[in-house]
């Protein structure tokens, strides 16, 4: 193992364990290489993370290795880490790290930590959410360029309802459409509105789109995934590198960028200096109304319309369908 390097960030020194630890086998990339790709990336990054609390991915062998999701600061942590409580659906709290500056994320890479899942709320007060949280799906034999085209289709309903939005890749297989708020809403309301988006994409665009929760009903479509704004629901970070080997980047990229972007050419090796020559594209975002969705999701309950199913560990709620399968549902009956 390598001798241990110090790093002076945020006014604090940080020892970097084993820095030559290879994380990611494609490029040779070690822990120290991801230590300074966030220090490149620290104001774009923290600019949509900052004092957001973080579930962390761990991988303290590297993408190849084991990982594991981490709710919880572990006690041995430093004493000046900041934390939240947070709670899962089923009402059981733990202690998450907040992103408060870079120092913070960095300790967190020298546990390991590989991804970065980011709640959609700011301290203090968590049961505001401040993003709308598009994931664009792909069922089976859907492709990028069907996920592109879905991606253009929901930004100009949202412009149509006056929204402004802006994408990313996932830095996996699909792309993420993020709308900052105005910090007026709950997360049951934020869903509510992605619901609403989601039936009315359908509703317009019924052999491309699909809001159904259900897999064996989607088809070949691309499924737009509302439930990413379910109540303590988190989503891959803009700008963090995912694990994978490739140490691809879900990486915020301009509306004209869209027909040309390769996601996997977006790595921890080419964001940097992309950076660098094209800037943030997210740097202007301006906080948005999500009324006319809402006001959208009330025509569709007034019309009879019950709410979209749940994710399952989420307790029943008012107004759901059953939770079971259509296939099975009929097999009851």
């Amino acid at each position: 193992m390598s001798a241990a390097v110090d790093i002076e960030v945020d006014g604090r020194v940080l020892t970097i364990s084993n820095p030559d630890k290879v994380y990611f086998t494609k490029r040779g990339e070690t822990k120290l290489d991801l230590v300074h790709y966030y220090r490149a990336v620290a104001e774009p990054f923290l600019g949509v993370v900052r004092d957001r609390p973080l579930l962390l991915e761990r991988y303290p062998d590297g993408a190849s290795g084991k990982s594991w999701f981490q709710k919880r600061v572990p006690k041995s942590a430093p004493d000046w880490l900041r934390t939240v409580e947070v709670s899962t659906p089923n009402g059981t709290t733990s202690d998450a790290l907040v992103a408060h500056d870079l120092a913070h994320i960095l300790w967190a890479v020298n546990q390991g930590c590989l991804g970065f899942h980011v709640w959609p709320n700011h301290i203090p007060d968590l049961t505001i959410a401040d993003e709308l949280r598009i994931d664009l799906d792909p069922s089976p034999g859907i492709g990028l360029p069907e996920l592109k085209r879905a991606a253009v289709l929901t930004r100009e309903l949202f412009a149509e309802l006056g929204i402004e939005s802006r994408i990313k890749t996932s830095g996996s297989r699909g792309l993420h459409i993020y709308v900052a708020l105005a910090p007026k809403w709950d997360g049951y309301q934020v869903r509510a509105a992605a619901v609403a988006l989601a039936r009315e994409l359908e509703r317009r665009h019924p052999e491309q789109i699909t809001a159904q929760w259900w897999k064996e009903q989607r088809g070949s479509r691309v499924f737009i995934d509302f439930n990413q704004n379910a109540p303590h629901k988190t989503v891959f970070g803009a700008w963090c590198v995912r694990p994978k080997v490739g140490a691809q980047v879900s990486t915020p990229i301009d509306w004209d960028e869209l027909a040309a972007v390769v996601p996997e050419e977006l790595t921890m090796a080419t964001v940097p200096a992309r950076l660098g020559a094209l800037g943030d594209p997210w740097a202007d975002r301006v906080a948005q109304s999500i009324a006319p969705l809402l006001e959208m999701s009330e025509r569709d309950m007034a019309a009879g319309l019950m709410d979209a199913p749940w994710p399952p560990q989420y307790p029943k709620m008012p107004n759901e369908p059953p939770r079971v399968q259509p296939s099975r549902a009929k097999k009851a009956e």
